[in-house]
């Protein structure tokens, strides 16, 4: 039997209730306010009373009132119709809601269970599976489906039998399996899992051995992540964090996006509604929203549901891991989750961690990590989460405890500069701060090889160089003045300023400049490095800096031009007329 209780404690979102039963930490239970049941989560346990966080707003809550617990987890429902759907934290569906908000104990279905989806039989009676083996598959948009034994079964089944191909709703049975006891379990589309809980169903997890490409030149070049590799971007406001995300959103290559805004503000939250269906995927010529999933609690939220969006978010690429598909999750804002834990464990009375912010903090953002990356499932097929954060450290500060705990868990750090936001240098990417320790896999490095080029890292790490020269002879030039330098120092920071200009600086708005290929990248950076590579001869500095401002625009122009097109095969040819001016 379920257990219940009664409301005697309330602060805000923090509920406390006396039980009369059994009860265990992170389970479900609702309050019935007036006639209204409220959904909360068991945070704490302290005898025969429980701490619950309310998912919604308490107010009119008083003492006495009924609850009762459901013996369950939070759970996300999993199955055909997760992709073009834009959900809240507890997974109600924002676009077949009513109205503008969603009134309190109103809860909608995730899934259209009318809808009716051309079902592909895989598997065959006699067959021997087990959880999260594939079933059958529908086409969901153009991304196959597969309709997999849930999670949940414990242990090896046989198939009895399998509903023949035809078209069928999310909750007809397509199979029918027997377990080791000899009891029959119909399956349907549908399934649930608890969204705190990972998934692991598969065989093993193995290093990332690949990049993943983003389309962004100051990623994909200097600082990669891996396909099945985590990274985050941190910075302070205004610095593009957000603009950033969309961009490899839009181009990275992966086959499932889910975007989790978590706790951001409205407008910006509105500005993905708005944008999203509009974008084409470039990749496949389609609306991007086809292949997209976005979890959405704004500021203005409960915390208990802010915190919740990230773990369903993760819940949803998990779900699609399994199916043998690269998925990428963005979060947006991981700050805002952090800061839902530091109130929820004010109000309890924690002992405090720096900031305030709860001691355990480095250990749940170090878990939620660890859910990403490549697996192998138990086909041997393989499937990937390649998880990308972003971070709002207060004031800008990147000593702060959440970008500190994220920097131990996440293997790339792409740290946004206000000077160069300020500059409009975008992507603000710190070239210098920024790194990535995939580069150090010997998997990656094998892959780089042999996929781009012999010595590409070499060239990297001389392109990284180049940055750091000039930035030191600007130092200097800004002290002692243009006149009190060498011209070799005004010689050195034109050339890290060509890299930045032509290299580091991307239109996240242009066609063609918005996506870069890595077949792209590496012409550009040869191009750039045998430039770098030559010996110039100038009278004086305004010389030295007109010559390279004039070498900057035209291969500016070659960035906004197709590539190997006839314009760009005309700027090549300016290029190489004005090298031939000077360059040695």
């Amino acid at each position: 039997m379920k257990s219940t209780g009664k409301v005697i404690g309330i602060v805000s979102n923090l509920v406390t209730v006396e039980t009369n039963g059994p009860v265990s930490e992170n389970e479900i239970c609702y309050i019935n306010l007036d006639g209204t049941l409220l959904m909360a989560e068991v945070i704490k346990v302290t005898g025969k009373n429980a701490s619950v966080q309310v998912f919604e707003s308490t107010r009119g809550l008083k003492n006495g009132d009924d609850v009762i617990f459901e013996d369950k987890m939070l759970e996300a429902t999993l199955g055909p119709g997760l992709l073009s759907s834009v959900y809240d934290g507890l997974q109600n569906n924002l676009t077949t809601m009513e109205g503008v908000f969603l009134k309190r104990g109103e809860y909608t279905d995730p899934l259209d269970h009318k809808k009716l989806w051309d079902y592909v039989p895989l598997a065959k009676p006699g067959d021997k599976v087990e959880a999260s083996d594939w079933l059958g598959e529908v086409k969901e948009g153009w991304l196959p489906h597969k309709i997999m034994v849930p999670f949940s079964f414990k242990g090896e089944y046989t198939v009895k039998s399998v509903t023949k191909a035809g078209q069928y709703n999310i909750d007809e049975t397509i199979a029918v399996l027997t377990d080791k006891d000899g009891e029959d379990v119909d399956v349907t589309m549908t399934q649930k899992w608890p969204v705190k809980v990972a998934i692991k169903c598969y065989r093993e997890k193995p290093r990332p051995n690949k990049i993943m490409e983003t389309g962004v030149r100051v990623i994909d070049t200097l600082n990669p992540i891996a396909e099945g590799g985590t990274g985050f971007i941190p910075g302070p406001f205004g610095c593009g964090k957000t603009v950033l995300q969309h961009s490899i959103a839009k181009q990275g290559d992966a086959d499932v996006i889910v975007m989790a805004a978590c706790g951001e503000r409205a407008n910006e939250v509105v500005e993905i509604f708005t944008e999203f269906p509009e974008l084409i995927d470039p990749h496949t010529g389609r609306h991007l929203m086809d292949r997209t999933t976005i979890i959405c609690n704004t500021s203005n939220m409960p915390v208990a549901a802010r915190e919740a969006s990230v773990y369903t978010a993760m819940t949803i690429c998990e779900y699609y891991r399994a199916m043998g598909l690269k998925c990428l999750l963005l979060a947006d804002s991981t700050s805002r989750w952090a800061q839902a834990l530091r109130e929820m464990s004010n109000r309890m009375e924690e002992l405090p961690g720096a900031d305030a912010f709860p001691v355990d903090l480095s250990a749940i953002i170090s878990n939620f990590y660890s859910r990403a990356g490549m697996v192998v499932l138990n086909n041997g097929k393989t499937g990937a989460i390649t998880f990308i954060g972003t971070v709002s450290p207060a004031g800008g500060n990147l000593k702060e405890p959440v970008t500190e705990s994220t920097k131990k868990a996440a293997r790339c750090f792409y740290g946004l500069e206000q000077n160069r936001a300020d500059q409009k240098r975008y992507p603000a990417v710190s070239p210098i701060e920024s790194y990535s320790k995939y580069l150090e896999y010997p998997e990656i490095q094998k892959y780089l090889a042999e996929t781009v080029e012999a010595d590409w890292i070499e060239k990297v790490n001389k392109a990284k160089n180049i940055i750091r020269l000039g930035k030191e002879a600007e130092e200097q030039i800004n002290i002692l003045g243009d006149d009190g330098v060498p011209m070799s120092y005004h010689e050195t920071y034109w050339k890290s300023e060509l890299l930045d200009f032509v290299f580091l600086q991307q239109d996240a708005f242009d066609a063609i400049d918005s996506l870069c290929p890595i077949k792209r990248q590496k012409y550009m950076l040869d191009l750039i490095l045998e430039i770098n590579d030559k010996k110039f001869e100038f009278d004086n500095f305004e010389k030295c800096r007109d010559y390279f401002k004039n070498m900057i625009n035209i291969l500016r122009q070659m960035n906004y031009t197709e590539f190997e097109s006839e314009n760009f095969n005309n700027y090549k040819e300016q290029l190489t007329k004005l090298l031939e001016e000077n360059g040695k």
